[in-house]
């Protein structure tokens, strides 16, 4: 992976909406080429999830297509609080079942 990719990523694609392809700096070449490059492996890492593919395929700039992917996989504010809250209720709840073997118990322990 290039090193400056989470900088575009992160940053999204510069707005170059004034400027004509031939009027880019090397600089915005450069940022251009990196969202380019963060788009791609966005899109090859989801192309075999057509469903989620689908739901991303719209949006122009890696920034775009990952503030989108954060929103489809972690929700809202409120919806990571609840599955907080219920990941704690499971834990503090969690009881080794008579006959469970320990790694069966493992097994559910860690999927809490």
């Amino acid at each position: 992976m290039k090193p400056n990719l989470a900088v575009a990523v992160s940053n999204g694609e510069p707005q170059f909406l004034e400027k004509s392809r031939h009027e880019y700096t090397n600089d915005d070449n450069k940022k251009a080429n990196l969202d380019n490059v963060a788009r791609g492996i966005l899109y090859k890492t989801l192309d075999k999830d057509k469903n989620m593919f689908s739901k991303i395929k719209t949006y122009a700039t890696a920034y775009d297509i990952w503030e989108k992917l954060v929103q489809i996989c972690e929700g809202s504010d409120d919806t990571k609080e609840n599955k907080l809250t219920v990941s704690q209720q499971k834990y503090e709840a969690i009881k080794m079942k008579d006959g469970e073997t320990m790694t069966e118990f493992d097994e559910r322990f860690s999927a809490i």
